[in-house]
C-alpha cells in the first residue's frame, strides 16, 4: 500500500500511458527528463592535425567507447564517463607521432561543444554541481557552474610530468577546452597526493561526478532558468 492509499494492483490496472507518467518519490528531488526530452547529440571536428568523431548522451549510464591512440587519456575520459554517469563515444585520429597535445586539446573542444549543444537552452537544470573525490592518498575537488561563462580554474601538484607515456600537462589542456568550449565555470583543485595517477584520475572523476549533478534536470523547475538574470 502506498501512502496515497493506492495499492499494486490499482497502479498494474492502469493503462501503459498513465503508468508511464506516474514517478515514484523515492526516485528523489532531482530526475531525469521526461522521455520527450533528447539530450543526446553526435558531432565532429576535422583540422589538419586531427579528426573527432564525437556522441554524447547526458542522460546515459556510464558507458564509455573511447579511442583516441594515447591510451592514459582514454583511461581518464573512461573514469570521467563512468562516474558522470554519461555515455561517450569518441573516435580520435591525430599527430601523435609529434605529441599528444592537439589530439587531447582537441577531444576537450568538441566534447565541450557537444555538452553546450546537448543542454540546448539549460531550463530546468540543476545549474551547479561539486564533488570532493578521494582515490587512494590523492583528494580532489571538481566544482562546476553551468554558468555561460566558460573558464577554468585549476590547481593541482603533479610530482611527475610523465604517467607512462602521458604528459600531465596536459590534462590542464584538455579541461580549458572543455570548461571555454561548453560555456561552464570549472574549478579542480588538489588537496593531497603522491601518486600523478591517483590525481589526475580523482580529477577527471570528480569533475564527471560534479558536471553530473549540475546538467540533471530538477523537476521542481522544469521548464525554468536556474538564474535570476533570466539567461545563461
Amino acid at each position: 500500500m502506498n501512502t496515497n492509499g493506492s495499492s499494486r494492483e490499482d497502479f498494474e490496472q492502469l493503462p501503459d500511458q498513465v503508468k508511464d507518467t506516474v514517478v515514484d518519490a523515492s526516485d528523489g528531488p532531482a530526475a531525469r527528463p521526461t522521455p520527450d526530452v533528447v539530450r543526446m547529440v553526435e558531432l565532429a571536428r576535422t583540422t589538419k592535425e586531427t579528426d573527432i568523431r564525437l556522441a554524447l548522451n547526458l542522460d546515459g549510464t556510464g558507458v564509455a567507447n573511447v579511442s583516441t591512440g594515447v591510451p592514459f587519456f582514454d583511461h581518464m575520459l573512461d573514469a570521467f564517463t563512468r562516474h558522470g554517469l554519461f555515455d561517450l563515444d569518441v573516435r580520435a585520429k591525430g599527430d601523435i607521432e609529434v605529441d599528444a597535445h592537439h589530439t587531447v586539446e582537441d577531444v576537450g573542444i568538441v566534447l565541450g561543444q557537444a555538452f553546450a549543444k546537448a543542454l540546448g537552452d539549460k531550463r530546468g537544470i540543476v545549474r551547479y554541481g561539486n564533488s570532493f573525490l578521494c582515490m587512494d592518498e590523492a583528494l580532489v575537488l571538481g566544482a562546476v557552474d553551468m554558468s555561460g561563462r566558460g573558464q577554468l580554474h585549476y590547481a593541482v601538484d603533479l610530482p611527475i610530468e610523465m604517467v607512462g607515456t602521458f604528459d600531465t600537462t596536459l590534462a590542464k589542456e584538455f579541461f580549458i577546452a572543455l570548461a571555454s568550449h561548453a560555456g561552464i565555470t570549472l574549478h579542480i583543485r588538489s588537496f593531497s597526493g603522491e601518486n600523478s595517477h591517483h590525481i589526475l584520475e580523482a580529477s577527471f572523476k570528480a569533475a564527471g561526478r560534479a558536471l553530473c549533478d549540475a546538467t540533471r534536470i530538477n523537476p521542481r523547475i522544469a521548464g525554468e532558468l536556474p538564474t535570476t538574470k533570466g539567461a545563461l
